[in-house]
């Protein structure tokens, strides 16, 4: 089991009016979630929130949330409980949105990213649809949990070349979102945590702006509140274009439930599935 201390904070920037960020965090529970609406007006904003609530809820209600569910997981049964469950609630928050965007045409066409990280007795997992981003800080490292779904990224490792000649709209155009369509692949990995490990979760807002190496410098140097707080400031103060919305959480202990010492080798899987 962890024992975590995270903040999070989200920001309207310097440049749009209204906030289409959601986040949620809860440490007694080990879930935290980033969620980055899309839609225009105030379905964005709508879309972010429903994916928000729609998770938390379902993690709260166990598995009675899917009873009403028409969306099946298609995998080969390879993934541990607690990640199947965690890909029911996307697919119960993807089929809230879906629905809500047909049933109100004001809000047609709206969607979301998420990215969000569960912990088990001894594992996190992280599971994430679009461009928000996970990182892991690890032994005075950061690595890039997430899978980036949008144009540029999956263009680049295809073609490299053809990618530097696309426009910077192309960064920004996602190729899955939550709640676009009635069903969404989204990518999930499981590993294992250690004492001091620190995990950030942030929208598009400040990983445009602020690089990975930044993030490091200041997620080691500050609490998580500080360090939430510096990287807000830091993507507003160079220009804060869209949105920022982060979460820092650090591992202050760890006690395994058999009472021994972990290994220092960090497992790490990686799937990918339709929901």
């Amino acid at each position: 089991m962890a024992n975590i201390e995270s903040a999070g904070i989200t920001d309207v920037g310097r440049k749009r009016k209204g906030n289409e960020d959601s986040l949620f965090l809860d440490d007694k529970k080990g879930l935290y979630i980033v969620a980055d609406g899309m839609g225009g007006h105030r379905a964005g904003e709508i879309a972010s929130n429903l994916v928000v609530e729609s998770i938390r809820d379902y993690m709260a209600q166990g598995n009675d949330a899917a009873q009403n569910s028409e969306t099946s997981l298609n995998h080969p049964g390879s993934l541990s409980e607690e990640s199947e469950r965690l890909l029911a609630a996307i697919a119960y928050a993807n089929e809230s949105v879906y629905r809500c965007s047909r049933e109100q045409k004001e809000l047609s066409g709206m969607g979301s990213t998420v990215s969000l990280i569960f912990f088990t007795g001894d594992t996190f997992i992280t599971a994430n649809v679009g461009d928000s981003h996970i990182y892991l800080v690890h032994n005075s490292g950061i690595e890039l949990l997430s899978v980036i779904h949008n144009v540029i990224t999956e263009q680049t490792a295809i073609n490299p070349a053809r990618a530097e000649r696309l426009g910077k709209r192309f960064k920004h155009m996602l190729t899955r979102a939550v709640g676009v369509e009635a069903s969404v692949d989204a990518d999930i990995s499981e590993s294992q945590f250690f004492k001091d490990d620190q995990l950030i979760l942030c929208s598009d807002g400040l990983s445009d702006k602020v690089s990975s190496e930044e993030i490091l410098d200041v997620v080691l140097r500050e609490p998580p509140g500080d360090a939430c707080q510096t990287l807000i400031n830091m993507a507003n103060d160079r220009g804060g274009d869209d949105n920022v919305t982060v979460i820092v959480l650090k591992i202050i202990s760890v006690k395994t439930k058999r009472g021994g010492i972990r290994s220092k080798f960090l497992q790490f899987f990686k799937y990918s599935h339709q929901i």
